[in-house]
């Protein structure tokens, strides 16, 4: 007999669970009085309403309209069919060609490197790369917006962690001269801003102290390049770069992540990841869906040209409306509302209006920096994109904008609110 399990959850909670150590009640109690009570006044700051039918949906990283394409569907179909999941294994067994070994070549050609690996998600990317490549003694020179992933590797490998300032080479410059060689770690495209990396900057800094750069390109593959190789390949650095990664989960529409390297690096990876050692590969249908994408990201260039062209018009209409969208270059989107409680009046304003994005809160920003972040695909669209507009025009006053920390930042004025 099934149960149903979140009204049986809910009614189970402090009646079947083992009885709780001081130290995790005081931990978990800090977290229901200062964040649920005091902070969110007993809301949820991630737990808005729900979206209608008719919703204006913001909040996919699907940026090419890849998860429903009939190719890739059916590459994926047909591999269940013949094989079902495949081998269940960690990938450490793995041995030979079979599809994801295909895919992980096919990528390497793409992007231009010798070798890829395919991880189990883009935090086993980040977290195994990491913690193979650095250590207690190993400097780490790391953007301080960079994913919390790339900090959990440094976690994991017991190092050092040593911030620059955001895309500021002059900072790393000043930490890389003080501290020695190291590693390098930047995000391509930071996901809370949209912000892209100077790259080539940060390259010649890396290069001055002899140190290993890793460039995490979650939000550029299939984004930037002719034919979405991403912004290290797009911008003719692939051999100046020595480490990349990716969540195949953004325009790749799956589950899954890669690091690209040469091929030594690649195979060292395999059996020094911890990540990659004590978790089960991907099955055999989803290595399928992968080559199909890259077939359909090479071939199909018009919706990248799409993208690029919504997330412009959408970032211009908000700019002209005094939003401060100006740390965006793509197709991330934020609104920066500031401290959580105005976050979650900016999301309740647009939501109540059919209008959905992601809220982005401590720990993924700084605790008064919160934001809804819209994120643009390539599908959307002119008559979705005015409807955003025509809502963030009507509820300026209403979420105080003139208000924010960020508004003030762009130095605009109070009478500019009564301008459409």
């Amino acid at each position: 007999m099934l149960l149903n399990t979140e009204r049986s959850s809910t009614a189970a909670v402090g009646s079947i669970q083992a009885e709780q150590p001081a130290f995790l009640r005081e931990r978990m109690d800090g977290y229901f009085r200062e964040r649920v009570e005091k902070t969110w006044s007993g809301g949820h700051i991630m737990k808005g309403r729900r979206p209608g039918s008719h919703a204006v949906m913001l909040v996919s990283n699907d940026y090419l309209d890849f998860a429903n394409h009939p190719a890739i569907m059916e590459a994926q179909v047909e591999v269940l069919r013949s094989r079902g999941h495949g081998l269940l294994r960690s990938g450490v067994f793995r041995n030979g060609m079979d599809p994801l070994r295909r895919f992980e070549l096919a990528l390497a050609q793409s992007i231009g490197c010798e070798d890829t690996v395919v991880c189990q998600s883009g935090w086993c990317a980040n977290t195994g790369l990491i913690q193979s490549i650095t250590g207690p003694a190993t400097p780490v020179y790391i953007d301080m917006f960079a994913h919390m992933s790339l900090w959990e590797g440094i976690t994991a490998a017991g190092a050092l962690a040593r911030p620059f300032k955001h895309n500021d080479p002059v900072s790393l410059e000043h930490m890389a001269a003080k501290h020695g060689p190291g590693v390098v770690i930047v995000d391509a495209v930071y996901s809370t801003s949209g912000s892209i990396a100077p790259l080539a900057e940060l390259v010649a800094v890396a290069e001055r102290h002899g140190c290993v750069l890793v460039v995490d390109e979650s939000h550029a593959l299939g984004v930037f390049g002719e034919h979405g190789e991403g912004l290290t390949a797009a911008l003719g650095l692939s051999e100046r770069v020595h480490f990349r990664t990716a969540s195949l989960s953004k325009a790749f529409a799956a589950r899954g992540g890669v690091v690209a390297g040469s091929a030594r690096h690649m195979e060292y990876f395999r059996y020094e990841s911890r990540p990659a050692i004590f978790s089960s590969c991907v099955l055999d249908h989803e290595a399928a869906g992968f080559l199909a994408t890259l077939e359909v990201m090479r071939a199909e260039n018009d919706r990248r040209s799409a993208l690029h062209a919504n997330a412009d018009y959408l970032r211009g209409r908000l700019s002209a409306l005094d939003y401060n969208v100006d740390d965006s270059q793509c197709q991330i989107i934020s609104l920066v509302a500031g401290p959580e409680p105005q976050t979650m009046i900016l999301r309740d304003a647009l939501e109540t209006r059919g209008v959905f994005g992601s809220v982005f809160c401590a720990p993924a920003t700084a605790k008064n920096r919160s934001l809804v972040r819209f994120t643009v695909t390539s599908g959307m669209t002119r008559e979705q994109l005015e409807r955003v507009v025509a809502v963030c025009a009507t509820i300026r006053e209403e979420v105080g904008l003139y208000e924010w920390a960020s508004t003030r930042k762009k130095g605009v004025r109070r009478a500019a609110a009564s301008v459409a």
